[in-house]
């Protein structure tokens, strides 16, 4: 049980690190349930920072700032996977608890990790190879052919520090300037998959339906639940799949397992420990978001339904696009919200309160219904115009003033 508690409400104090979209929407879930979450900002514009009532300015690569966000709260935990791992052991070596813990959460941070203990537990995943010289990149391209894809071990996110190369000569480059890298074979998928899954330090674990994820760009744009035309055999498998991981590592709080689809099954391609974009849905979709489910798992309290609230439902990322722009002439922001709530009354906006800049990801929609081609419709409709005030025909605004 939780010793750590709020004075002031006899409730746990969950300490978060960072203060992105992933905290602030954290924090909206906390709030239901009494608790108070302690933020970790790097500035008081950040997207936790502007609604948290508990906030610390400081960095998450400073054991100092670390300790004083600890300090008093009953768990620590993150939005990013960012903060040094030795800073993660000084904390709990202090008695500080720390969810996941550090010997979990390396598996998300080093991809090199990852690759090892998967292949340790048998687990499907690419063919992969641990890239330090030219030579050892061409060796494993001999195995797998080119193109092969190149990956930083620790750092990447959102399709950074990902790299398809073709030949020897472009794998010097990125050596020199990134030293070791993760080499992987480049997979005839058909798709891409995400399996969540919470765990608590008691044990018990809790699954929502495989969903699909849409990435372009490597930038996650669209999640479809469930996955469409995914059997009940594999989707159980993928679950199955997600929960040995989680129980192997020893995950405490939210697991997203990336996987891709291919002819013959799926792979895992990354994890992340933590809540995760194709989890948004579940805000509105599921009985119990993934940001309840992270706050119930690491203060191990029992887990809620992770039933869906419908047939089907839709997310969409609103990244930043025209209305973006410095020289933008078409409707401000308060203007797109006003149209968006008015002609897609059953849309539900998340806006994360960032800086709108071309590519960012500024806030997400969610449409639920029976059929996924009108539920998706209606979500990228609501998320291109925020994005770039472009109305789709079919969605076309009627002559009128609100």
């Amino acid at each position: 049980m939780a010793t750590s508690l709020d004075p002031r409400t006899g409730l746990p104090v969950v300490a978060m690190v960072g203060g992105g979209q992933l905290s602030r929407m954290t924090h909206q879930a906390a709030i239901a349930l009494g608790q108070s979450v302690r933020v970790l900002a790097g500035d008081p514009a950040e997207s936790a920072a502007l609604v948290a009532a508990d906030v610390q300015l400081g960095d998450h690569r400073e054991l100092a700032d670390l300790r004083r966000l600890a300090e008093g709260a009953t768990v620590v935990t993150f939005d990013h996977e960012h903060v040094p791992t030795e800073h993660l052991r000084a904390l709990e070596d202090a008695g500080h608890r720390v969810a996941p813990g550090s010997a979990a959460l390396v598996h998300a941070q080093d991809k090199l990790v990852l690759r090892r203990a998967l292949t340790a537990a048998g687990e499907p995943q690419p063919a992969w190879a641990e890239v330090r010289t030219v030579h050892d990149a061409a060796v494993f391209a001999e195995q797998v052919g080119w193109p092969v894809v190149l990956k930083t071990p620790r750092g990447g996110y959102d399709g950074r520090g990902v790299f398809v190369v073709s030949g020897p000569d472009e794998v010097a480059d990125l050596l020199e300037r990134h030293g070791t890298l993760l080499a992987e074979e480049r997979v005839a998928m058909t798709r891409e998959l995400s399996a969540q899954v919470a765990r608590s330090p008691f044990g018990q674990v809790a699954v929502w339906p495989v969903v699909e994820t849409v990435q372009r760009d490597g930038v996650c744009n669209e999640v479809y639940a469930p996955a469409p035309g995914l059997s009940e055999e594999k989707a159980t498998a993928a679950q199955e799949l997600a929960v040995r991981i989680a129980d192997s590592l020893g995950v405490v709080g939210m697991l997203a397992v990336e996987l891709f689809e291919t002819t013959g099954g799926v792979l895992v391609n990354e994890l992340a420990m933590r809540p995760h974009n194709s989890g948004h849905w579940t805000i509105e979709g599921a009985r119990t978001s993934q940001f309840e489910q992270h706050l119930r798992a690491i203060l191990d309290y029992p887990l809620g339904s992770t039933a869906m609230t419908a047939p089907v439902v839709v997310m969409a990322n609103v990244l930043g696009g025209d209305a973006a722009a410095d020289d933008w002439s078409g409707p401000g922001l308060d203007e797109r919200v006003h149209h968006l709530m008015a002609h897609w009354p059953d849309v539900k906006l998340h806006w994360y309160g960032k800086g709108q800049r071309r590519g960012r990801k500024l806030g997400h929609v969610t449409a639920l219904g029976d059929d996924l081609t009108e539920v998706r419709a209606r979500a990228v409709a609501a998320a291109r115009y925020l994005a770039d005030g472009v109305v789709d025909p079919a969605f076309a605004f009627p002559d009128q003033e609100h």
